[in-house]
């Protein structure tokens, strides 16, 4: 059978893909119990070409022009994109303990909350962008783009001679950073089918959240024992080894090229729009009231901007976001519930901390732990997914019965929001992060199996963009119970909050709330059509072909 001309994926040298073969990425996923190696029954004269796997799933089926992507190529890649990842998500928490010593070193501590909300900001409006450049240029020059920009920007910030440079230099990180997750997410589908996906997908959500854990420790040791700007320098020689491991191994990655186009004023409409309604939600409640001008303003013209987008999206020749991505049953329904369970995840870990100290009287290290427990539950959780999910055929069991285990644990916490010592809530609190862990690895896998070799970038990039969007708007909601039940729009510190009487009502609103978006969430996972996880042909699937 020839290749059609929706198959002829070639690479940046203009040969057709070089694929891993079935032993190799054996050793990443594990062969299903009593499935038969691809090679066993692979055409006449190719037992000694081992690269019959993910190519023959994505339809590049002439077995003579295969080449293979050796294991060591494939284990070269993975650990420089998962120390790419690694950085990126280590810079959203790393500089929190460095904001004191920054504001006092700089001479600038009323505007300290932008060194935070530049970088955040940056990486949700690129994070899109990034997928569809690299569905237009390839995966390899896109990341090698992002990954200098990461180190450019961190360069900056270690040498900024003011605060409002180091917001530049942030924004700057977040520009290459928001670049980073999406294209790794990509590579990795570029290199596996979806059955051999689930199991390093889950190892991506492992690495996001160990840094999420290891950040705020590492920024806090490295200010009081040497200096803030190290926060920043450190990333300069492991940005460096990323770029190395990954530059000369991504030349033999399969690229799937189409004749695209990049949407200018689809793309500007979209983050202008987020920017402005992520603006609003960091500001409402904490430097303005939800009712001033300033919020009221910023949530209009991100409404507005939004249908303008929407406009753009149904007039376009080539929308940014396909149309596609947006009508098709699954993909709609997977980012649905990634908006709303990742970013209650994101919630909750804001959350935990405050909930520790006000209502169970821990101290700050202390509630520091509960949250550690509540990580390493979310760790398990995506394990095991990977796990279960390579194994399963019925797998969207894994996560709605997570989704549900979560719900109930919310429950209990809302009808005794103080019956738990610090120690009982800990527990639960890992059992809810293994109950929702699986949302990570899950949703990437089910968004990137719906999709074309040729829409992985755009698909995954749109995936991450609203699970960031979801984390902000739920965080602002969390944050308007909490802060708003003191008055004052807000606008008040944990002394005077920690002071009152009772305020776990107050908190058994915010687990409620979480429980309302998990189980939404839920619904919208209920609706995704169960599409198999393609895995290597064999002789019977290509005879059919």
């Amino acid at each position: 059978m020839k290749n059609s001309p929706d198959s002829d994926t070639r690479d940046m040298n203009g040969n057709l893909p070089r694929d891993i073969s079935p032993d190799d990425a054996h050793s990443i996923a594990p062969r299903l119990a009593g499935e038969a190696s691809a090679n066993d029954h692979a055409p006449e004269g190719a037992a000694h070409r081992p690269g019959l796997s993910a190519a023959f799933a994505r339809g590049a089926q002439d077995t003579g022009v295969l080449r293979t992507l050796d294991h060591a190529a494939i284990r070269t890649i993975l650990v420089g994109i998962m120390l790419a990842m690694f950085l990126a998500a280590l810079e959203q928490t790393i500089v929190a303990p460095a904001l004191p010593a920054i504001g006092k070193s700089l001479a600038d501590l009323d505007d300290l909350s932008w060194v935070v909300t530049a970088y955040l900001l940056a990486a949700t409006a690129a994070t899109p962008l990034f997928g569809k450049l690299s569905d237009i240029h390839g995966r390899r020059a896109i990341m090698l783009l992002a990954i200098a920009i990461f180190i450019v920007g961190s360069i900056a910030c270690a040498m900024a001679p003011t605060l409002w440079v180091l917001v530049l230099g942030r924004a700057l990180q977040g520009l290459g950073g928001g670049g980073i997750l999406p294209i790794a997410q990509t590579i990795i589908a570029d290199m596996l089918s979806p059955r051999e996906r689930p199991l390093v997908q889950s190892y991506t959500a492992v690495v996001f959240l160990s840094a999420s854990i290891l950040g705020p420790v590492l920024g806090g040791l490295l200010t009081d024992y040497l200096h803030w700007s190290f926060i920043f320098w450190i990333n300069v020689p492991l940005g460096a080894i990323a770029l190395v491991m990954t530059g000369r191994a991504l030349r033999r990655l399969p690229r799937h090229d189409r004749p695209h186009q990049l949407d200018i004023p689809g793309a500007v409409l979209m983050v202008v729009a987020a920017i402005a309604l992520l603006l609003a939600l960091d500001w409402g409640g904490a430097r303005y009231g939800w009712t001033s001008w300033p919020i009221v303003s910023l949530i209009a013209s991100s409404a507005v901007l939004w249908l303008l987008f929407a406009g753009r999206l149904l007039t376009a020749r080539e929308p940014l976001i396909p149309l596609v991505i947006l009508r098709d049953r699954v993909t709609s329904a997977i980012t649905s519930a990634a908006f709303f369970s990742i970013g209650t995840i994101i919630g909750v870990t804001i959350f935990t901390p405050l909930y520790c100290q006000m209502v169970l009287g821990a101290s700050a290290s202390i509630s520091g732990l509960a949250l550690i427990g509540f990580m390493a539950g979310c760790t398990l959780g995506s394990l095991m997914s990977g796990r279960l999910l390579v194994r399963s055929t019925h797998y969207m069991r894994v996560p709605m019965v997570g989704l549900l285990i979560a719900i109930a644990v919310l429950g209990f916490l809302v009808v005794k929001p103080a019956a738990l010592p610090l120690a009982g809530f800990t527990l639960l609190l890992a059992i809810f992060g293994v109950a929702v862990g699986p949302m990570y690895p899950t949703s990437t896998i089910i968004m990137q199996n719906a999709v074309k070799p040729h829409q992985m970038g755009i698909a995954t990039g749109t995936l991450n963009f609203f699970r960031l969007l979801g984390g902000a708007i739920v965080v602002a909601a969390f944050g308007a119970i909490v802060f708003g039940s003191a008055g004052d729009h807000g606008r008040i510190t944990l002394t005077p909050l920690a002071g009152q009487t009772d305020v776990a009502p107050t908190f058994r609103w915010v687990f409620l709330a979480a429980a309302i978006f998990l189980a939404a969430a839920l619904a919208s996972l209920a609706t995704v059509e169960e599409r198999p996880l393609h895995g290597p042909l064999r002789r019977a699937d290509i005879a059919a072909e």
